[in-house]
């Protein structure tokens, strides 16, 4: 079992506490998020996770118990986002310089494969252009090389309630940048180049475009190539059935939820209500098994800490 931690918030940044006492428990429960009354069981013995990918944009909370990790033989990697973007788009996302700090005292640590750059969304707009995402991709990329062999980048999805969030914005004015074939084809090009040049791989992260003639093919986040390179880990290749349709990533399971990420990204697909978000948070106790919300109501053979089969309904 390959736990995803998560696509839907930021554990390491926001909810360390709580994983750790979850793994010292040996389990967690989710609820399904579209069916609130459905919970699952998740098993987090070491015998049972083959390994951990753990999507951040500031592991330095979690960092400190990655010894504990280390010691029950649990294995990780992280996909880590630095982007770089004006506060008015991330509001509350460390410093790009703090951040990359913190990359590469991971990466130190980790070794290069284990921590990948992702530099996603990518969003043009007036107050990130195409020249000054080439800048940026730039600049951090010949920060991070040596510190990792891989990046990952993926474009803007304009849902409903993103467009509702970026029309927020004072003054932003955002396109989408797969509409315009010559700034596509520059900026693919330039990242392409760039990657190399900083000894890097390049990918894309769920892109029904295909790039692959262009220097990017299709990646899967989710690597069962990189779980087998790194941990010796054999997976059935089983594209996970719970994601997009051009997300390559194998089967994994999301302990996450969604509207609990307090990084403010205002392009996220994943917190996309910032009250909600704000309201969630009060209700997040670190010694629940829920990452939000108590047990009440929660059928007693789901909190023992070796269930009898059968904890899902």
């Amino acid at each position: 079992m390959i736990i995803s931690a998560s696509r839907r918030t930021d554990i390491p940044a926001f909810y360390s506490d709580w994983f750790m006492n979850r793994v010292e428990q040996g389990f967690l429960l989710t609820r399904n998020p579209f069916n609130y009354n459905q919970i699952s069981r998740v098993s987090l013995k070491p015998s049972d996770v083959d390994a951990i990918v753990f999507w951040t944009r500031n592991a330095r909370r979690i960092m400190p118990s990655l010894n504990v990790l280390d010691s029950k033989g649990m294995q990780y990697y992280f996909q880590y986002t630095v982007t770089g973007y004006p506060r008015l788009i991330e509001r509350s996302v460390p410093q790009p310089r703090e951040a990359i700090r913190t990359f590469i005292e991971l990466s130190v640590r980790l070794g290069a494969g284990r921590v990948i750059w992702r530099y996603d969304p990518i969003l043009l707009s007036n107050l990130v252009s195409i020249h000054e995402h080439k800048r940026l991709f730039s600049k951090i990329a010949g920060m991070l090389a040596g510190y990792t062999d891989l990046v990952v980048v993926s474009f803007a999805d304009f849902y409903e309630k993103t467009n509702k969030n970026l029309a927020k914005v004072p003054g932003l004015i955002f396109s989408d940048v797969l509409a315009q074939q010559n700034e596509l084809l520059d900026l693919v090009d330039f990242m392409v180049r760039t990657a190399s040049d900083n000894g890097m791989k390049i990918e894309s992260c769920a892109e029904e475009i295909d790039m692959s003639a262009l220097g990017i093919p299709h990646g899967k986040c989710i690597d069962d190539q990189r779980l087998r390179k790194l941990f010796n880990i054999a997976s059935r290749q089983i594209k996970d059935p719970g994601q997009r349709l051009a997300c390559g990533c194998v089967k994994s399971i999301d302990i996450g939820m969604y509207n609990t990420c307090l990084h403010g990204c205002s392009y996220c697909y994943a917190t996309f209500d910032h009250d909600k978000t704000l309201a969630q948070r009060k209700q997040h106790d670190p010694m629940s098994p829920f990452l939000i919300g108590g047990v009440e109501g929660v059928p007693e053979h789901l909190l023992y800490v070796d269930p009898p089969q059968g904890s899902l309904f």
